[in-house]
């Protein structure tokens, strides 16, 4: 096997590790009602609303972190990433940032199967030129494994949702 084989498949894995997480969570999400989602995952903590829009948010981040272009929901920052669940900010509608959910990662993943392997070993838009000579391995694929592992540790809070 070449070199430019196993990284076709190391791409291969991680693409398939993020489709499988992204699919189990819009199963999670679909099987939730709104008043669902409205509830804490455990007391004290966070609510799967948002949780819901904390994931759309750090997804629509990666427009600009993989250099993907303009990104579509920049708003949900403010409430779903600078400041914590019932911090008294104005949410959108479920239904809304379910919405932004979909579209977000229905986009990012066109993008994830057009990208050839040397687009994944590219750096991304956060690290200098420098720095990413000292850490190749700072790159594109490296966010979307960091960004899995996110979304799946997420998903296994969400999961107390369901009853």
């Amino acid at each position: 096997m070449t070199i430019d084989d196993q990284q076709q498949l190391f791409i291969k894995m991680a693409i398939d590790a993020w489709n499988i997480q992204i699919e189990r969570t819009n199963k999670l999400f679909n099987s939730l009602s709104d008043d669902d989602l409205k509830q804490q995952v455990a007391p004290g903590r966070n609510s799967g609303v948002y949780l819901l829009g904390h994931l759309t948010a750090v997804h629509d981040a990666l427009f600009s972190l993989l250099g993907l272009g303009e990104r579509l929901c920049p708003h949900l920052d403010e409430i779903f990433v600078k400041n914590p669940d019932r911090s008294g900010l104005q949410q959108p509608e479920t239904k809304q940032l379910r919405n932004y959910w979909n579209e977000v990662n229905g986009k990012l993943g066109n993008h994830f199967n057009n990208f050839s392997v040397q687009e994944w070993f590219q750096k991304h838009t956060a690290i200098s030129d420098i720095d990413f000579q000292k850490e190749p391995y700072r790159n594109r694929l490296n966010v979307l494994l960091n960004r899995t592992a996110h979304l799946a540790n997420h998903l296994g809070q969400l999961i107390f949702l369901k009853k």
